[in-house]
């Protein structure tokens, strides 16, 4: 699966010794805001020191992250895990490819969004006029309905 979108934060590290084989490991966390109308935000993993070094995520970046999502229990609960094998930094100057709005350049990190266009064309000139359900205009007494 493939998201893309801003680094807006990076985790502390984590680290550790496998009580399997004895061998050290690392993980790094980095959460990935999507550039949609409405923005979601992604908390991923990099897992071992090769790949967070090879890696090198900076907040702020603009990146499409390739992960794999799974799933594990413990105590009888159940946790996911989101985990990137791939990052790629390919992006232009513009906003990411297949996202809305294509040919708009992107905002600097920080900046608060554009207004979006309106769904609907523009609003209708006059008022329609005061009609019954029946067709005929409404009279006074119409108007001193409660309801």
């Amino acid at each position: 699966m493939d998201i893309t979108g801003r680094i807006i934060a990076v985790l502390p590290e984590r680290s550790g010794v496998s009580q399997r084989n004895g061998s050290e490991w690392r993980v790094a966390s980095y959460v990935l805001e999507t550039q949609e109308q409405y923005p979601k935000k992604i908390c991923f993993e990099v897992f071992g020191a090769d790949r967070i070094q090879n890696f090198n995520i900076q907040a702020g970046e603009m990146m499409t992250v390739s992960f794999d999502v799974d799933a594990h229990e413990y105590n009888g609960r159940w946790f996911n895990t989101i985990r990137a094998f791939r990052v790629d930094r390919n992006m232009q100057a513009g906003a990411p490819a297949g996202m809305p709005n294509e040919a708009a350049p992107a905002a600097p990190f920080g900046a608060a969004p554009a207004a979006p266009a309106a769904p609907f064309g523009p609003a209708p000139a006059a008022p329609a006029p005061d009609v019954t359900p029946f067709g005929g205009e409404a009279s006074d007494e119409d108007s001193q309905l409660p309801f």
